[in-house]
């Protein structure tokens, strides 16, 4: 016989009501399933409000991560609160599928790529799909599979056609431990953007480019029309593009053959500027690009970077220079492996030979310098050591004249300062040149343009406008990546695939290596093909493209994923273009979202699209920190999120990467945060679940409650309705959201007693329970449809009102105002809500407090802050 008592009714009920996601969120899973068309989008007749929102598509590495989660999170949030709003929502999904990895993980693993990355699709899907994410799949993009790169290859062609796409030898950044080539925006301090530890070099291959600079101008300035886009990206987007307005000078150089023996022994140390020769036979002319031509006749000198063609023209016929040189280039290499190569200590050399400065015609010797890069400018600089920080401190290291021709503006004139060899303002407003022949007493910026338009009309220079930003270089030696659809033959040169012969399939049986180029160029029956033009033979380019081609206009495609007659129907892409959000890392700032701008204006002149610009509104969540550490597999600190849902549900994890913190912030990822969210759950189940019968006994919900209870819960109700859709309107605290729905929670559990007595009308537990239920959609969808159907209701949850907010029930009845006399509290008095200024002095003198504190003295000023405070000034 068993000696155990009796539970009680209040133990029975907790049991009865006893949450259990590990029941609850399969078995809605399932349901969902089994509704294909649960989150499709309909068509653009329907009336709605369309809305694309969107988050950055994944790397299928065959594990989600809790910093995906929290992205996705945002985002479906988003998207079923949108729903609930009544809009045609498209909220797709697909998956970054080229790339490097798959190409290690088949030299690790022994698996082929394909088969790889096809397996971490699948196991990635399921993870979402057990999230509960609310993606169509139906519309499901794998970059990877030849109906997708397909459209690469004929977006590339048609790029070619019209002078974007175009192959040169050049020398590009190669990464030794990828052994492929990455594009300059790949580089990060020196650094493959894979790989921290690894030190890009430099290399001169045959490359295929985008000529991403032909929209430089307008990715600049249509950064101003992104006022939807955080400060922070439009500012490094500007950075990059880098537009500078300036001049380039041509500086001929002097013929060291033609020299007169008796300049010979003043030439050797190269530290002085020489005097104007007549009839100077020159050979060859060195092009310098400067912001600052103004400055022009204080140039001591020319340096050039180690690696110009002058130099090498220099060196080749010198070998004390040549091994000099090579001393800079090994700085240089330091310096860049450093990661900063404005750091490096200056070092020169004279190379014997000098450039004539065409606006006075004196010789300035030319230096090669360890600072001076090939690819920046023109690789060559005018030294103005007075008037430039760096330019100062070779100068002095060297021995080289320092010339003033800038001066501060002092009542109109030119004032000395007494500081002939230190450096001197540059502002173009508050400075005046002196020292430059018949342009003296002109103000910087003047100067600048009359002197660019001078070096325009004698022929030896023009004004110019350069860009930072460099042709996108999309060659890739690598096999897991779509291929280059163009062909070689000897007698019609480069010809593109015909379009009836796309796509150009990746082949299957190539054997991974980690050097020595491209895979596919061991294949012959990949590399020998017939010229389309001669119908000789010809050689098929074995080169991939780099993998960011593939997410620069991915999201086209989602709007028709199985159209075959194009890489996307344009009339479908016009009804849901722009993206309304964009949610993402901020580490994608200047590589994916700057080509996909480039990508969407290319698309704008090829005719397929009308749009400028891709994504009207872009959100950067944060990084989930663990351990001090941003998550990564490298650092050792991932948390997987099928344990947290194994443990705690899909909608405690879900929610937590909400609560946790601001989205835009970085999360410090806390497991016991997750367990609290769980419980805050189970409250809410048990809850809703012990007063459904009572909501269900009714029809008709109320919000007419006479009671102060009923008045009370409804106030509370409406004022966290007001704030979760104010947030979703603008700031995307979704943390202070959640906050505000356990906030009602502990209002409605606190009257409990009233609501299990009756007390609290059937109507009105109906309108609380139900709009409860709504809020909670969002963030907590399993438990939410759980709820809902709990409660009675048939409707299918996504597409249920969004509960409308009442100001007038939302509104206080009546504030506490605090009552100063002169500053200091003295009473807090209860005023009717709303009231105007003069009931609010009324009550305040009426109150016995206020009187007992101002008894005996004179009230001489009341001053009024509504809805906040009162200050008595008395005497």
């Amino acid at each position: 016989m068993s000696s155990s008592k009796p539970e009680s009714a209040a133990a029975s009920a907790v049991k009865e009501y006893r949450y259990n996601p590990a029941e609850i969120e399969p078995r809605w899973q399932e349901r969902w399933a089994a509704q294909p068309d649960l989150y499709a989008t309909e068509s653009a007749s329907s009336g709605k409000p369309k809305y694309y929102v969107l988050e950055m598509l994944p790397y299928p590495s065959g594990q989600l991560h809790m910093g995906h989660v929290r992205n996705y999170s945002i985002g479906d949030a988003l998207a079923r609160y949108m729903w609930m709003q009544g809009h045609n929502v498209l909220h797709p999904m697909g998956w970054d599928a080229f790339g490097l990895p798959a190409e290690n993980a088949a030299l690790k693993n022994n698996t082929p790529p394909r088969e790889w990355t096809l397996n971490n699709i699948a196991a990635m899907k399921r993870q979402m799909q057990r999230l509960g994410f609310s993606y169509d799949w139906r519309n499901e993009v794998t970059t990877c599979l030849p109906e997708y790169y397909r459209w690469n290859q004929w977006f590339f062609i048609r790029m070619f056609e019209k002078g974007l796409a175009y192959r040169k030898k050049s020398k590009v950044n190669w990464c030794p431990e990828c052994a492929t080539v990455l594009a300059n925006e790949q580089v990060v301090n020196g650094r493959c953007w894979r790989h921290e530890e690894t030190v890009v070099e430099q290399r001169d291959l045959e490359q295929w480019f985008l000529r991403i600079t032909s929209y430089a101008q307008e990715l600049l300035d249509d950064l101003e029309k992104l006022d939807g886009w955080p400060e922070k990206v439009r500012t490094m987007q500007r950075n990059w593009i880098g537009r500078s307005e300036g001049a380039e000078v041509e500086f001929a150089v002097e013929d060291a053959a033609t020299v007169p023996e008796e300049e010979q022994s003043e030439r050797k140390r190269g530290t002085a500027v020489l005097p104007a020769r007549e009839n100077a036979k020159t050979s060859g002319r060195i092009t310098v690009f400067t912001t600052r031509i103004d400055t022009i006749f204080g140039a001591t000198s020319i340096q050039l970077a180690p690696e110009h063609a002058l130099v090498k023209e220099f060196a080749a016929r010198d070998p004390k220079l040549a091994d000099e040189v090579s001393a800079l280039l090994e700085q240089q290499k330091k310096a860049r492996e450093a990661g900063d190569i404005g750091e490096i200590e200056k070092h020169g050399v004279f190379t014997g030979h000098y450039a004539v400065n065409p606006f006075t015609g004196e010789r300035l010797p030319i230096w090669v310098a360890n600072y001076i890069l090939a690819d920046y400018g023109t690789g060559a600089i005018m030294s103005v050591p007075a008037h430039d920080e760096r330019d100062y401190e070779f100068a002095k290291k060297y021995g080289l004249e320092v010339r003033v021709v800038i001066l501060p503006r002092r009542n109109g004139e030119a004032q000395e300062n007494g500081q002939e060899d230190a450096m001197l303002p540059f502002t173009s407003e508050e400075s005046l040149l002196i020292n430059s022949g018949e342009f003296n007493t002109l103000g910087c910026r003047e100067a600048q343009q009359k002197m660019a338009a001078y070096a325009q009309e004698k022929g030896f220079g023009r004004p110019t406008v350069t860009f930072r930003l460099k042709d996108w270089g999309v060659s890739r030696q690598r096999y897991w990546g779509t291929p280059i659809p163009m062909l070689y033959c000897e007698k019609d040169g480069i010809v593109p695939v015909p379009d009836d012969q796309l796509p150009v399939l990746l082949p299957n049986n190539v054997e991974i290596t980690q050097q020595g180029g491209s895979p596919l160029g061991k294949l012959a029956e990949f590399i020998h093909a017939t010229c389309p033009k001669c119908g000789g033979p010809a050689r098929r380019e074995t080169d991939t493209m780099d993998t960011f081609v593939d997410s620069s206009w991915y999201f086209y495609r989602y709007t028709s994923a199985k159209y075959d007659k194009g890489p996307f129907d344009t009339a479908t892409a016009a009804y849901w273009f722009p993206i309304d959000q964009y949610i993402g890392g901020v580490e994608h700032a200047i590589l994916h979202l700057i080509y996909s701008r480039f990508w969407t204006k290319v698309m704008r002149d090829l005719g397929l699209i009308k749009n400028d610009e891709p994504v009207t509104r872009l959100f950067t969540q944060g990084m989930v920190i663990k351990n001090g550490a941003k998550m990564s597999k490298s650092k050792g600190n991932v948390v997987s999120p099928d344990d947290m849902v194994a443990r705690y549900g899909a909608d405690a994890t879900r929610m937590y990467a909400l609560f946790a913190a601001p989205p835009d912030r970085d999360l410090d990822w806390q497991e016991d945060g997750v367990a609290g969210v769980s419980r805050f759950l189970a409250k809410v189940y048990r809850f809703v679940m012990k007063h459904a019968e009572t909501a269900r006994s009714v029809s008709v919900a109320d919000t007419n409650a006479g009671d102060a209870t009923s008045q009370a819960l409804l106030r509370k109700l409406h004022q966290t309705i007001g704030k979760i859709t104010e947030d979703f309107a603008g700031r995307w605290h979704f943390n202070t959201c959640i906050a505000a729905i356990m906030e009602l929670v502990n209002t409605l559990t606190a009257a409990e007693e009233e609501i299990s007595t009756g007390k609290v009308s059937a109507g009105v537990v109906k309108t609380l329970l139900e709009n409860l239920v709504l809020l909670l959609a969002p963030f907590a969808p399993y438990l939410a449809a759980e709820l809902w159907e709990g409660l009675g209701q048939k409707q299918n949850l996504l597409r249920a009102p969004w509960p409308k907010y009442d100001e007038a029930l939302a509104r206080e009845e009546e504030m506490e105002i605090p009552v100063q006399v002169n500053g200091k509290l003295r009473a807090v008095v209860k005023i009717a809500a709303g009231a105007d200024q003069e009931t609010m002095r009324e009550a305040v003198k009426s109150d016995t407090k206020v009187q007992a504190a101002t008894r005996g003295k004179e009230i001489v000023k009341v001053i009024v802050v509504p809805g906040k405070l009162v200050n008595l000034v008395v005497k």
